[in-house]
């Protein structure tokens, strides 16, 4: 079962670059989450990808040299979802919600790859918290953007 979360239910298996299909994945799911659920869904979600991640990440790294195999991408779900918080908000109309979706996505997995700041730092720390951590700054910081781009058009 720790492999199932930890991978997404295999999304981090893709290739090339498992990290932005299990972002992709993340946006699609977090688009129905905020749909069907709205901002407390979205909001428990992120929660529980949060909370099983850093305990699938655990079981999974447990004794292994590479403590972030590529394979791992429930922490890019948790990061893509805490990046779309801004759009559970605050509603949009379908044009400019595509555009801010999509805004989502590519501000997150610039953040998440390029490791700005506090996302460098998370990334350095040895563990499961490192893992899930940077990917969570790298969210709150995709967040940030979207807002303010949503605040200025």
């Amino acid at each position: 079962m720790s492999h199932v979360i930890a991978t997404f239910f295999y999304i981090g298996h893709l290739r090339p670059a498992p990290g932005s299909w299990g972002s992709l994945a993340a946006l699609i799911c977090g688009a129905g989450l905020i749909y069907f659920a709205g901002l407390i869904g979205l909001c428990i979600g992120i929660l529980f990808a949060c909370l099983l991640g850093f305990w699938a990440i655990a079981r999974e790294t447990t004794g292994k040299c590479d403590h972030d195999p590529s394979e791992i991408v429930i922490d890019e779900v948790a990061g893509q979802w805490i990046a779309l918080l801004p759009l559970a908000i605050w509603s949009l109309p379908f044009e400019s919600a595509a555009f801010h979706y999509m805004f989502s996505f590519a501000a997150f997995r610039l953040f998440d790859i390029t490791k700005p700041g506090l996302v460098g730092w998370a990334d350095r720390l040895v563990g499961p918290l490192g893992v899930m951590l940077d990917d969570v700054i790298a969210g709150l910081m995709a967040a940030a953007a979207i807002a303010f781009v949503m605040v200025i058009l």
